[in-house]
Protein backbone atom coordinates (compact mmCIF):
# COMPACT_ATOMS: atom_id res chain seq x y z
CA UNK A 1 0.00 0.00 0.00
CA UNK A 2 0.80 3.67 -0.51
CA UNK A 3 1.57 6.02 1.69
CA UNK A 4 -0.80 8.24 0.26
CA UNK A 5 -3.54 5.70 0.31
CA UNK A 6 -2.66 4.82 3.67
CA UNK A 7 -3.25 8.32 4.77
CA UNK A 8 -6.63 8.46 2.78
CA UNK A 9 -7.90 5.55 4.68
CA UNK A 10 -6.44 7.04 8.00
CA UNK A 11 -7.99 10.23 7.41
CA UNK A 12 -11.27 8.52 6.51
CA UNK A 13 -10.63 6.57 9.69
CA UNK A 14 -10.06 9.60 11.93
CA UNK A 15 -13.37 11.23 10.45
CA UNK A 16 -15.42 8.48 10.82
CA UNK A 17 -14.65 8.12 14.65
CA UNK A 18 -15.06 11.75 15.77
CA UNK A 19 -18.36 11.74 13.52
CA UNK A 20 -19.37 8.51 15.76
CA UNK A 21 -18.28 10.55 18.87
CA UNK A 22 -20.79 13.60 18.13
CA UNK A 23 -18.96 15.64 15.19
CA UNK A 24 -21.52 16.23 12.78
CA UNK A 25 -19.38 18.19 10.84
CA UNK A 26 -17.12 15.32 9.23
CA UNK A 27 -19.49 12.78 7.84
CA UNK A 28 -23.24 12.83 6.55
CA UNK A 29 -26.36 10.71 7.44
CA UNK A 30 -28.49 9.49 4.46
CA UNK A 31 -31.71 8.10 4.76
CA UNK A 32 -33.91 6.61 2.63
CA UNK A 33 -37.41 6.10 3.63
CA UNK A 34 -39.11 3.24 2.37
CA UNK A 35 -42.93 3.30 3.19
CA UNK A 36 -44.83 0.28 5.44
CA UNK A 37 -47.27 -1.65 3.22
CA UNK A 38 -50.21 -3.30 4.01
CA UNK A 39 -48.84 -7.00 3.38
CA UNK A 40 -52.54 -8.12 3.64
CA UNK A 41 -54.00 -6.33 0.82
CA UNK A 42 -50.82 -6.59 -1.15
CA UNK A 43 -51.50 -10.20 -0.96
CA UNK A 44 -55.26 -10.19 -1.23
CA UNK A 45 -54.64 -8.60 -4.51
CA UNK A 46 -52.33 -11.26 -5.79
CA UNK A 47 -55.29 -13.90 -5.08
CA UNK A 48 -52.60 -15.94 -3.09
CA UNK A 49 -53.25 -17.83 0.58
CA UNK A 50 -50.67 -16.82 2.95
CA UNK A 51 -48.49 -20.43 2.48
CA UNK A 52 -49.12 -19.48 -1.05
CA UNK A 53 -47.54 -15.82 -0.78
CA UNK A 54 -44.82 -16.87 1.50
CA UNK A 55 -43.66 -20.26 -0.44
CA UNK A 56 -43.37 -17.27 -3.73
CA UNK A 57 -41.82 -14.84 -2.36
CA UNK A 58 -39.00 -16.41 0.29
CA UNK A 59 -40.47 -15.67 3.52
CA UNK A 60 -41.76 -18.00 6.56
CA UNK A 61 -46.17 -17.74 6.93
CA UNK A 62 -45.38 -17.36 10.55
CA UNK A 63 -43.60 -13.83 9.42
CA UNK A 64 -46.14 -13.14 6.96
CA UNK A 65 -48.60 -13.75 9.85
CA UNK A 66 -46.53 -11.42 11.81
CA UNK A 67 -46.60 -8.69 9.32
CA UNK A 68 -50.07 -8.84 8.35
CA UNK A 69 -51.20 -8.98 12.29
CA UNK A 70 -48.42 -6.13 13.00
CA UNK A 71 -46.77 -8.18 15.53
CA UNK A 72 -43.93 -7.28 13.52
CA UNK A 73 -42.95 -4.42 10.68
CA UNK A 74 -40.90 -5.67 7.56
CA UNK A 75 -37.79 -4.29 7.61
CA UNK A 76 -35.22 -3.90 4.77
CA UNK A 77 -35.20 -5.74 1.73
CA UNK A 78 -38.17 -7.29 2.81
CA UNK A 79 -40.01 -3.71 3.09
CA UNK A 80 -38.45 -2.83 -0.01
CA UNK A 81 -39.78 -6.34 -1.70
CA UNK A 82 -43.12 -5.77 -0.11
CA UNK A 83 -43.10 -1.91 -1.91
CA UNK A 84 -42.63 -3.81 -5.13
CA UNK A 85 -45.12 -6.37 -4.75
CA UNK A 86 -47.91 -3.44 -3.48
CA UNK A 87 -47.39 -1.25 -6.27
CA UNK A 88 -46.68 -3.67 -9.12
CA UNK A 89 -47.37 -7.04 -8.22
CA UNK A 90 -46.90 -8.58 -11.68
CA UNK A 91 -43.64 -7.33 -11.92
CA UNK A 92 -42.58 -8.78 -9.07
CA UNK A 93 -44.07 -11.94 -9.52
CA UNK A 94 -42.63 -12.34 -13.03
CA UNK A 95 -39.28 -11.00 -12.46
CA UNK A 96 -39.19 -14.23 -9.76
CA UNK A 97 -40.93 -16.76 -12.18
CA UNK A 98 -37.83 -15.72 -14.88
CA UNK A 99 -35.40 -16.00 -12.12
CA UNK A 100 -36.23 -19.68 -11.39
CA UNK A 101 -36.48 -20.58 -14.81
CA UNK A 102 -33.17 -19.40 -15.82
CA UNK A 103 -31.26 -21.12 -12.54
CA UNK A 104 -30.81 -17.66 -11.46
CA UNK A 105 -32.03 -18.20 -7.75
CA UNK A 106 -31.60 -21.25 -5.44
CA UNK A 107 -35.33 -21.40 -4.19
CA UNK A 108 -36.56 -24.68 -5.58
CA UNK A 109 -40.14 -23.35 -5.07
CA UNK A 110 -42.23 -23.82 -8.15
Amino acid sequence: MTEKAFDAIMAGLRDAVAFAEGDTTRGTVSTVEVPLVDVKAARTRLGLSQPAFARTFGVSVATVRNWEQHRRRPQGAARILLNIIALNPEVAVQAITDARRSGTTADPAP
